[in-house]
């Protein structure tokens, strides 16, 4: 008996590498007999059902695990979630890994939370640990191009990558896609691609704290809305309005750490920030906060300050709204910026 973890960040991505291990375990099998699967439910409050729930899927587990194939020559048991589990959860589980049934084949699959460290830690001790070969949309992208037979302009390249952001696991589905409408051996431009696009993918909440400290209003508005909206297999649910507030608070108190005569270079201001940023970003950071200068910090925390009273009600002003109005005047603090914040002039999709 092999136990595998099947980890990785992207559900999409985790998933197809499951899927490409089961199929390996199975070796030509009977799916419909050999592959049991159980999924570990989320965690709640210690007298939520779910306890009992996560309780019976390991007592199932173990039970499948220790059962004799049937009409096959192994029985493949896979726990998907079990970022799920609680350490509370792992006796019984532990106590099967110490005398295992040799003719099972147990796939842990990773998700719902990180995986409890003793699981973790035996697997890599004793079992195997598979996942995908990248979780980079720009690797993904060019992995699947090359076995679609596709080739996209560096325009095309781009759009796309913008499009997915983290999101790698949307990438299959658009190669395929891209596949099955233009045939291989395709060589499409970026006006081929965008009508094939789709629901956007997340990105990194440092878009937008960058595309700020370029003065860029357009792009910080356009990362500003896509945080407040887009869900995604690897987001579920879209960044909601105190989030990014409490996110550029955070930015602004470490620039304000920086706004210090006695910083004066990249490795002063690392240390200035705790050490926990390496000096050339701490040297970016020193250069913004100098930019910005005492005045342009205390302009940025009125603003902050506002908006966290207008997001409490203190206006009756939408809450995404909000968010636009302030990333816009943000980016317009910086020395330079591309062009003036403009109004956000549409619907709001949240109202306070």
């Amino acid at each position: 008996m092999t136990v595998h973890l099947v980890a990785g960040t992207d559900p999409v991505l985790r998933d197809d590498a499951a899927a490409a291990l089961i199929g390996e375990l199975l070796d030509g099998e009977n799916r419909s007999l050999a592959v049991e699967e159980l999924t570990v439910p989320a965690r709640g409050d210690a007298d939520d059902p779910g306890v009992e729930g996560r309780e019976g899927v390991v007592a199932a587990v173990v039970l499948a695990s220790s059962s004799p194939p049937f009409m096959t020559a192994r029985r493949i048991v896979v726990l998907r979630e079990v970022g799920n589990l609680r350490a509370a959860d792992l006796g019984p589980l532990t106590s099967y890994l110490d005398d295992p049934l040799p003719t099972t084949e147990l796939v842990l699959v990773a998700g719902g939370g990180k995986t409890p460290d003793a699981l973790d830690k035996w697997v890599r001790a004793h079992g195997a640990v598979a996942a995908p070969s990248s979780e980079r949309s720009a690797d993904v992208l060019a992995l699947e191009l090359d076995e679609a037979n596709v080739a996209l302009s560096a325009a095309a390249v781009d759009a796309l990558r913008a499009h997915v952001g983290e999101d790698a696991g949307l990438v299959p589905g658009l190669v395929a896609t891209l596949r099955g409408a233009y045939g291989p051996g395709a060589r499409l431009d970026v006006d081929e691609v965008e009508p094939y696009l789709g629901e956007a993918g997340s990105i990194p909440v440092w878009d937008l704290t960058n595309a700020i400290e370029r003065g860029d209003v357009p792009g910080a508005l356009t990362t500003a809305r896509r945080l407040l909206s887009v869900t995604s297999p690897r987001q579920p649910r879209p960044m909601h309005p105190l989030q990014i507030t409490a996110l550029l608070h955070g930015h602004y108190r470490r620039l304000l750490r920086l706004d210090d005569p006695s910083v004066q270079t990249s490795q002063d201001a690392a240390a200035a920030l705790g050490g926990r940023t390496n000096p050339r970003s701490a040297g970016f950071r020193l250069r913004q906060a100098r930019a910005l200068g005492g005045e342009g910090l205390r302009r940025a925390f009125d603003l902050l300050a506002q908006a966290d009273l207008d997001l409490k009600g203190a206006r009756a002003i939408p809450e995404d709204v909000v968010v636009e109005l302030l990333v816009a005047r943000l980016a317009a603090l910086t020395p330079g910026g591309r062009q003036k914040p403009a109004s956000p002039g549409r619907p709001s999709r949240r109202a306070s």
